[in-house]
């Protein structure tokens, strides 16, 4: 290998070989040239300077085109400085945002405060109004500001929202549903529960096989009998078209003087309280555990609803609980937080330790 690289830099040295100090520059050159072959194949593309890309440009205006190998550019990077160069000579300056000039937050509160006051005024209507006082400011900007703030067009009710009015009106509204659970031995079995949209308190109606509408209507009236002694009547029961809630199902909750309103068909979104419950449900406890029969369904829901009613914050309820605590205790350091572990340690609730 040797041998044959000292033929190569014979080779290379006969053609420069009694011509002095001009000989010794062209192989210089031709050295420096090989490394840089060798660099661009090592290092990645160099960010350029201003400075530099003026040196690379006007020394390959000097330097003739068949000598342009030595550049680390291509001619075409060239002719894209020069554009972008011509593009930046044609931009005009901004010293303005395009456009309308901003309102004066003065006015703006003015526009606020009328249409707060006059929930029954338009834009138009409170574009007048300015125009009295001396002031022009077009309706659309008016009607943009209104919108931007959250009131919106006119009329506008100065009464509860829809959402305030639903959680008003969720006093008394009970909803029923059914899920299936696949236990390790592919039997099937049906769910059925309660949820009160009010509190989002959960009722475990029972669990079976075989859920006719006879065992449905007697779960109906264990229920019943609870509701009974409360402090505020029930008054609407929201079910699904299923064939397993009959007449006599219905007949339970009418003699408690409530209304059964049934969902649309295929609308799972209408029941959208007992639909959300059985999403948790699952994801916090069912999707984790095998399930053997129906005695060790029936123990794992006991203690997951126990969890849900007592201990588990609800985002839907300012992250209190379904039930409510009685108190807020605090703990003086974290080491005074205990742990309680719940369906084999797949859920943890924490408490204040006693001192």
């Amino acid at each position: 290998m040797l041998f044959v690289l000292s033929l190569i830099a014979r080779a290379l040295a006969r053609p420069f070989a009694g011509t002095g100090d001009e000989g010794s520059k062209d192989i210089e050159i031709l050295v420096l040239r090989h490394q840089l072959k060798v660099l661009r194949r090592q290092v990645g593309r160099p960010k350029l300077r201003p400075v530099d890309r003026a040196l690379l440009t006007v020394a390959a205006w000097a330097l003739p085109r068949d000598r342009w190998s030595s550049f680390m550019v291509m001619p075409q990077t060239l002719l894209r400085w020069h554009r972008e160069l011509v593009r930046r000579k044609w931009t005009y300056g901004r010293g303005r945002t395009p456009g309308r000039p901003p309102i004066d937050p003065e006015i703006e509160g003015l526009i606020l405060r009328m249409a707060r006051e006059n929930p029954r005024w338009g834009c138009v209507r409170i574009q007048g109004e300015l125009r009295g006082l001396g002031i022009r400011v077009g309706a659309t900007t008016i009607r943009r500001l209104l919108r931007h703030s959250g009131l919106g067009p006119a009329p506008r009710t100065s009464g509860p929202s829809w959402s305030e009015f639903l959680r008003a009106q969720a006093r008394g509204i009970l909803a029923c549903d059914f899920f299936t659970v696949e236990t390790a031995w592919l039997r099937t079995l049906y769910v059925f529960f309660f949820i009160e949209m009010d509190t989002r308190r959960v009722h475990l109606a029972g669990v079976t096989r075989n859920p006719d509408g006879a065992w449905v209507t007697q779960q109906a009236r264990n229920l019943s009998f609870g509701f009974s002694q409360r402090d505020f009547p029930l008054r609407f029961l929201i079910r699904d078209r299923d064939a397993k809630f009959t007449r006599s199902f219905d007949e339970v909750f009418k003699t408690e003087g409530a209304k059964v309103i049934l969902t649309p068909v295929r609308a799972p979104k209408a029941n959208a309280f007992a639909e959300r419950w059985v999403e948790t449900v699952r994801t916090e406890c069912l999707d984790w555990t095998l399930v053997l029969g129906r005695g060790h369904l029936e123990r794992l829901l006991g203690d997951y609803v126990a969890h849900y009613n007592t201990h588990r914050p609800h985002r839907g309820l300012g992250l209190a609980t379904p039930e409510g605590s009685e108190e807020e205790v605090s703990a003086g350091s974290a080491d005074e937080v205990g742990r309680r572990d719940l369906l084999g340690g797949l859920i943890h609730e924490y408490h204040a330790v006693a001192a």
